[in-house]
């Protein structure tokens, strides 16, 4: 699994659902670009699920990046993006062969944004294999890249 994790003070996503726009926005929190591999399973959802519920990336009162989104009661945006498993090792086209079966990345997709609701964790989504417009208010910026594979940087 592969995930973005982005600080925001506000996001939102839109898309077109049978001739009818459609729209999530969240306040601050997170807004989470999530891949599934072909590897991925339900254990694999739970611990990233829980590790980003539990980051302390927000500030504290001294400004420390000491409190997580839990303590903070902050939301997340989650928007399903399989291009996070493109290869581009060979050539400038993408390949995509990584990327988990749709079928079965839509169930982990779904059991992520699950795992942040049972945790209590406000968890809005946009619409899974939707061609979706995403908008993020940064807030730091914090960016951070999770994955749970061994991840080759060379391009």
């Amino acid at each position: 699994m592969r995930l973005v994790v982005q600080r925001v003070a506000a996001g939102s996503v839109t898309w077109d659902e049978s001739g009818t726009q459609q729209a999530a926005t969240i306040g601050p929190g997170f807004v989470l670009l999530v891949g599934a591999g072909s590897d991925d399973d339900e254990s694999t959802v739970r611990r990233l699920a829980d590790k980003v519920v539990d980051m302390r990336v927000f500030a504290d009162e001294a400004g420390r990046m000491n409190l997580s989104l839990e303590d903070v009661k902050g939301s997340a945006l989650i928007v399903s993006q399989f291009t996070l498993f493109a290869d581009l090792s060979r050539g400038r086209r993408p390949s995509l062969l990584k990327a988990g079966d749709p079928k079965r990345a839509q169930e982990l997709y779904l059991e992520f944004v699950q795992r942040f609701r049972e945790r209590g964790i406000e968890a809005k989504t946009g619409s899974f294999g939707a061609v979706m417009r995403v908008s993020i208010e940064n807030d730091g910026p914090v960016t951070l890249v999770l994955s749970t594979d061994d991840w080759p940087t060379r391009v």
